[in-house]
């Protein structure tokens, strides 16, 4: 698919990138924004993008401390320079909650080492500013869970354009799976995901880094194809006119499938529910929806998803064939016996 090439981008380059905006725009006022985007060899309407950004940027989240900038559409302003520049002054609460957090980036895995040094030596001067507030901070300790070390090396994996290997586990199949992917770009949606090139299904994939089992960044050269990069900030999950349909009813208490699944249509029905078409790329994957559903929906089409959908509440059935109906049946067997019955009338 034609588009833009791809611009590998990742929190530790846009971050580096925008606190020198800020200098470079605090010594040019009324920059023009063609000139800036050439000298940060960025497009213009990245520039735009991190000036979006940046006056949501400041000393505190109080009005009058945050960066006060704006374009004309031609020119940058930036209206609170002084104001925003004075002497940043630490509490000692503050102080040790920094050095904290910054000593534990720094053992983060993956880590660039000039980002490391540059780190290190960060956390020195804050140090030596803070005093005696140093010391207190010296006792205490962050370790990161697993995805922290996932990050930085996706993190170096994009900056390097290297290709990594992952074991991934994908709860809509209860599975995982070993696959080599050509990172593109690291994003935030509630959870932490990294938009890639998928090698196994030659096509482009969002994987969550909590459920990275396992990664190896490889030798071989990140080359995804010339995509263009989607807009994520209203949904992570944004389906393709190509993806199969699929077509859910559900009953009141299933309404909330229309303002959790991203969909065509919903249409009123008649008790009140919904009947929601709705385009996904693993039609497979709604299964588990609609065991999750029970009496509250059914799939509608394809047939061979209905047919699946009921074969997995048969055989959620028969696991608790034998105590589900006896009076120390465990709790939620009664529920799988509902979403059974719902299943042989029509789901």
């Amino acid at each position: 698919m034609a588009g833009k090439p791809v611009r590998p981008v990742n929190a530790i380059d846009q971050t580096r990138r925008m606190l020198s905006l800020v200098t470079y725009l605090r010594e040019r006022p009324g920059a023009r924004i063609a000139d800036v985007a050439r000298a940060f060899g960025i497009t213009e309407e990245e520039l735009v993008s991190d000036l979006d950004v940046l006056p949501m940027c400041g000393t505190s989240f109080r009005g009058g401390d945050l960066l006060d900038i704006d374009t004309d559409g031609e020119r940058i302003w930036w209206h609170n320079p002084d104001d925003v520049a004075a002497p940043l002054r630490l509490a000692a609460d503050e102080a040790t909650a920094l050095l904290v957090a910054a000593r534990a980036v720094s053992t983060l895995p993956g880590l660039r080492e000039g980002d490391r040094q540059a780190l290190l030596r960060a956390t020195a001067k804050v140090e030596a500013a803070a005093g005696e507030t140093a010391g207190a901070s010296s006792r205490l300790s962050v370790t990161f869970e697993s995805e922290g070390g996932v990050f930085a090396d996706v993190d170096r994996a994009i900056s390097e354009r290297r290709r990594l290997w992952i074991r991934y586990y994908s709860p809509a199949r209860d599975e995982v799976t070993e696959r080599e992917i050509d990172p593109i770009r690291l994003v935030s949606v509630g959870h932490t995901y990294v938009e890639a090139w998928c090698r196994r299904s030659e096509a482009r994939r969002t994987f969550r880094l909590d459920r990275v089992a396992e990664i190896k960044i490889l030798d071989e050269p990140a080359a995804p194809p010339e995509i263009e990069l989607r807009d994520l900030s209203e949904a992570l999950v944004q389906p393709a006119a190509e993806d199969p349909e699929v077509v859910v009813e559900v009953g009141p208490g299933g309404r909330w499938v229309a303002e959790y699944y991203p969909h065509d249509s919903a249409d009123e029905l008649p008790d009140g529910g919904l009947r929601i078409t709705l385009r996904t790329p693993d039609p497979a994957s709604l299964r588990r929806l609609a065991l999750r559903l029970g009496r509250d929906g059914r799939i509608v089409s394809p047939p061979e998803l209905a047919d699946s959908a009921r074969q997995a509440a048969r055989e959620a059935l028969e696991a608790y064939d034998g105590v589900a109906r006896t009076p120390d049946a465990p709790q939620g067997a009664d529920e799988v016996h509902g979403v059974h019955d719902r299943q042989e009338r029509g789901l």
